[in-house]
């Protein structure tokens, strides 16, 4: 069964999950907008307390926190896979960026008809310092855009932001659909084919 998950797919999931993560604990809806190695991928972001909802061209990821689980939905063949949520290991929800070791702020610009602060953030990355820049909502302190400038740089903003409650079944697997489970054929069953036995 072919399915439809990408690495771009799960590389935007990380970038917006992290984002979202590092954004206040409010409700929201949002466009998204990811670039990264000259390619731009956009989609949707729902967000209520602890659960995250992303929807993009390639597929449907709930993120339950509060349950510690991801699932990755495949509406083509109505079905969803399982993947273990580290709650431990998600980053604090506040503007931070991980690994920051400087923040000053550098202006102020409108983005999406809101005054937003610029700040320059210095961080530590592989053992490097690097670069990023960030707009911030101060009534919310939640960043609306993101920017690692250079050659391996990526952008990531939010556009129709949207603040209030979200609807609960956003964030649950669909009625009728069955749980798709990756098998792996076990080592004495591939040694008996392989060797004729």
């Amino acid at each position: 069964m072919k399915t439809n998950i990408t690495v771009s797919t799960v590389a935007a999931v990380i970038i917006s999950v992290c984002c979202a993560l590092n954004a206040c604990a409010a409700d929201f809806s949002a466009d998204i907008v990811n670039t990264a190695g000259g390619r731009t991928t956009q989609g949707k972001i729902y967000m209520a307390g602890n659960k995250i909802r992303m929807e993009t061209a390639e597929g449907v990821t709930i993120t339950r926190m509060d349950k510690k689980v991801v699932w990755i939905l495949m509406p083509g063949e109505r079905m969803y896979m399982e993947q273990a949520f580290d709650q431990s290991k998600a980053p604090q929800t506040s503007e931070s960026v991980t690994g920051e070791v400087e923040r000053k702020k550098v202006g102020q610009e409108t983005i999406e008809g809101k005054k937003a602060d610029k700040y320059e953030i210095v961080y530590m990355a592989d053992n490097k310092k690097e670069t990023m820049y960030q707009w911030v909502l101060p009534e919310i302190k939640m960043p609306v855009k993101m920017v690692v400038p250079g050659k391996n740089g990526w952008s990531m903003e939010y556009k129709n932001l949207k603040m209030g409650k979200q609807p609960d079944s956003l964030f649950e697997v669909p009625a009728g659909y069955e749980k798709f489970a990756m098998q792996m054929p076990s080592m004495k069953n591939m040694f008996k084919k392989g060797f004729g036995q």
